[in-house]
């Protein structure tokens, strides 16, 4: 009886200490804001880009977080709305004053894509990435001459000139033309500058080779859009080599899905706000985008 109390009294301290070293681990161990242990920080950017916020959080968790030493941006976007591509370039700016920011071009990374990289520390790319096209674009249709074979007549009523800019029921006017050119042109320059800014290039070379054209990484490395040639791996070794880290392990951060995302799959939230939108009429027709086409 002895025997079996002292056998028991061992198998509870193992038991207990084994549970205890269990929870101090899983604490120890425990994602802080959705992040592990480790240094080096990796956020995909995929698709289209149209709009900032759920990257901009990921980036706000990996800055705050004083255990990553480096992110790197893995990057596979044709582009996206100015707007949001703007936000994550200032962003990635900002980030990469206070750590080293490495983007690794995937198979495409241009336009929009390309203004969120050249805000990084350094850039990888692949020889046979597709880059470049720096520019803008905006697109409408125009359905007046359908509308006129159909005997249809659009009333509009508005309070200046210009306030039904690439109205799709009338013919176009080359006046409403002009200042839809001049937003492009200034989106066109801050997009320019950016460029120029980022890596270090005179405004005068970048605007020589901004013209919409696209470019594999080998050619971008040439013209200075590029630091390196090499894959994933070889961004690895660089944001290692920028953030003092050789022994460091790597973070895939997720972006945190809403309740109706996990309930009916990712991305639902977003196509119910746009039924909603239409519903209620409140459709966005133009958008000016930085995007490879």
């Amino acid at each position: 009886m002895k025997k079996f109390k002292t056998f028991f009294i061992v198998i509870s301290v193992l038991t207990i200490s084994a549970v205890i070293s269990w929870g101090v681990s899983k604490v120890l161990n425990r994602p802080i804001d959705g992040i592990g242990n480790g240094e080096i920080a990796v956020i995909k950017v995929k698709g289209v880009i149209s709009e900032a916020d759920d990257y901009l959080k990921m980036l706000d968790r990996v800055e705050r977080n004083n255990r990553i030493k480096a992110v790197i941006l893995r990057v596979n976007s044709p582009g996206g709305v100015v707007g949001a591509c703007q936000e994550l370039h200032d962003k990635v700016v900002e980030l990469s004053k206070r750590k080293p920011v490495v983007v690794s071009m995937e198979s495409v990374a241009a336009s929009g894509g390309l203004y969120i990289s050249v805000g990084a520390t350094k850039i990888v790319a692949n020889p046979g990435t597709i880059t470049g096209s720096i520019g803008v674009i905006l697109q409408t249709y125009n359905v007046s001459k359908l509308i006129k074979k159909l005997g249809i007549d659009v009333i509009t009523v508005k309070s200046g000139p210009y306030k039904d800019l690439l109205n799709p029921f009338k013919k176009p006017d080359p006046k409403q033309i002009a200042v839809v050119q001049k937003l492009i042109d200034n989106s066109y320059m801050q997009f320019v500058r950016a460029v120029a800014e980022g890596r270090h290039l005179p405004i005068e070379k970048v605007k020589q080779f901004a013209d919409g054209r696209i470019f594999t990484g080998e050619e971008a490395k040439k013209l200075g859009l590029v630091d390196y040639l090499g894959n994933f791996d070889r961004a690895v070794e660089v944001a290692k080599k920028l953030g003092k880290c050789p022994r460091a392990n790597l973070i895939f951060i997720k972006e945190r899905s809403s309740f109706i995302d996990r309930i009916l799959g990712r991305g639902s939230e977003s196509i119910l706000k746009t039924i909603i939108k239409a519903i209620n009429g409140n459709v966005e027709e133009v958008r000016t985008m930085y995007l490879l086409n």
